[in-house]
């Protein structure tokens, strides 16, 4: 295995900037979460496949509906944060990690990948 350390600006993680479930009813969860818990949303999307809650010790709680469903036991998700998902998604890549190409949304870039044991990740980057 290779033990290069990340060189490349902008590939290093610096936090978690989300994490949340995927879901294939966003709607639902969104629903839950927001009416059943009573969180308030910091935003939801146009389409309402996914929403964003801040938490008032500053953590984002998300749901959100990927573009292709979730596997049957989709677990929970963290996206970690990146200053170049390009650079840093290309790194990842070529030490072995399963994780595919980056992809934009409304509000971020974002490449899913999964660890050893099959749980799900995101590699994002926030725009702006």
């Amino acid at each position: 295995m290779e033990t290069t350390t990340a060189s490349a600006a902008g590939t290093k993680i610096t936090g978690v900037d989300i994490f949340g479930p995927p879901t294939r009813d966003a709607k639902r969860l969104i629903h839950f979460y927001r009416d059943v818990l009573g969180m308030t949303p910091t935003g939801i999307d146009a389409d309402e496949t996914g929403a964003e809650f801040e938490l008032a010790d500053g953590t984002t709680f998300g749901v959100w509906q990927p573009p292709q469903a979730p596997g049957h036991a989709p677990g929970c998700a963290a996206l970690f944060a990146v200053g170049d998902i390009n650079a840093a998604v290309k790194l990842f890549q070529s030490r072995g990690a399963e994780l595919g190409d980056p992809f934009e949304t409304p509000v971020c870039f974002l490449a899913l990948g999964k660890d050893p044991d099959g749980n799900q990740f995101g590699i994002h980057q926030r725009k702006g």
